[in-house]
């Protein structure tokens, strides 16, 4: 799995951004820092789970504008203030796909679902490519959303953790079912 520094915040970069943040609980005009910092973060975050572009800002603009109405209730735990606005996102997201019923996008490349085979010590052939695909898709949401976070979006557990409101441990042990699950599947394709 290769180190993303876009996910990943060194202690010095989380204390900076705490102040940000109590600067930003005392006077909301000081919100734009974060704002600016983890705008196409959040963007990509939505978009990517649905392909329609007007949506995804508009669904973005109201991560923001929750996060801003709300930054008091924001408590730190040890992770970039991101997880929390993935956090919202997510919610957002999954009401849209409830209240119209919408079939979400699975946006991943080739080096992605290498990382899945990878991962399951499977051997990797282009050919399989779209049968792994097909795999994903099928998942259910929750079991989904796991896998883009940890191998589309290389997130660390314990951001995951935060993302989805449960223990690290809890993350990790979820990801290794699902991945036992996928190895079956992919042994049996191969078959």
């Amino acid at each position: 799995m290769t180190f993303n520094p876009r996910y990943h915040h060194t202690a010095t970069q989380l204390l900076d951004e705490q102040l940000i943040i109590e600067a930003a609980k005392q006077n909301p005009e000081r919100f734009g820092p974060l704002y600016d910092k983890y705008y196409k973060q959040i963007f990509g975050y939505v978009y990517q789970r649905m392909e329609d572009k007007d949506t995804a800002f508009d669904i973005t603009s109201q991560v923001f504008l929750k996060a801003l109405t709300n930054i008091n209730r924001y408590e730190y735990k040890g992770v970039p203030f991101a997880s929390w606005l993935f956090r919202i996102a997510h919610s957002e997201v999954m009401q849209l796909f409830r209240d119209q019923k919408n079939k979400r996008a699975i946006n991943a490349d080739v080096g992605d679902l290498k990382n899945i085979y990878e991962e399951v010590q499977e051997p990797f052939f282009e050919e399989y490519l779209p049968a792994l695909q097909q795999m994903i898709k099928q998942l259910p949401e929750d079991d989904l959303q796991m896998i883009e976070l940890r191998f589309f979006e290389h997130r660390p557990f314990k951001e995951i953790a935060e993302i989805l409101s449960i223990t690290e441990n809890n993350a990790k042990v979820r990801m290794y079912r699902i991945l036992e699950r996928l190895k079956k599947t992919i042994t049996n394709y191969k078959v």
